[in-house]
């Protein structure tokens, strides 16, 4: 196990039961290395301190899973930290989604090319190795590779990824199963 690396001060989270149900989005406000914690800026109702809970954390060069146990420090009010180490595991665990983003540019040999009309998908799933979305039939190919903008919370991220495979639901939208590449944030 790994203890949390880099720092995700401002960094949009997706909190999810330990059975993979999305509770809610947040912002990283403070994130303590040293003690493992990070401190979120708002938690979903359901989440009480003792409650254990996993995220996703939108960070580059890809998102992080952690999982761990929500504590509390003061009286006065709630600090939702989130203490744990990331998990690790052979295959990323996927993460229910139901949020848009849009693919701006497509990427070839290197090269990010602007669609002329930026492109509004549908996301179904995530983890810390790929998305799935819904888009129109036939917008892309296996193999191709994309930029695609999304918002979380307060912090906007930016993440390039491949096409893996696709499902055609015909007549007007397909199902892409993509794997990051790299990404990188922006917040505000």
């Amino acid at each position: 196990m790994q203890a949390l690396g880099g720092n995700y001060a401002d960094c949009g989270i997706l909190i999810y039961d330990d059975a993979g149900n999305q509770l809610g989005t947040s912002t990283v406000i403070k994130h303590d290395r040293t003690n493992t914690r990070i401190e979120v800026r708002a938690l979903p109702t359901e989440l009480r301190a003792g409650n254990t809970c996993r995220i996703l954390i939108l960070t580059s060069p890809a998102p992080c899973e952690y999982q761990g146990r929500i504590i509390t420090e003061g009286s006065s009010r709630l600090i939702a930290m989130f203490h744990g180490k990331e998990k690790e595991n052979r295959t990323a665990a996927r993460y229910k989604i139901n949020t848009m983003a849009v693919v701006e540019h497509l990427i070839y040999h290197g090269k990010a090319f602007p669609l002329q009309t930026p492109m509004t998908v549908l996301l179904i799933n995530i983890s810390k190795s790929g998305v799935r979305f819904r888009a129109p039939l036939n917008a892309f190919i296996d193999g191709a590779r994309f930029q695609m903008r999304m918002k979380i919370s307060d912090s906007e991220k930016l993440l390039i990824a491949d096409v893996v495979h696709h499902a055609d639901f015909e007549p007007e939208s397909s199902e892409y199963g993509c794997s990051f590449l790299i990404a990188s944030e922006r917040t505000g």
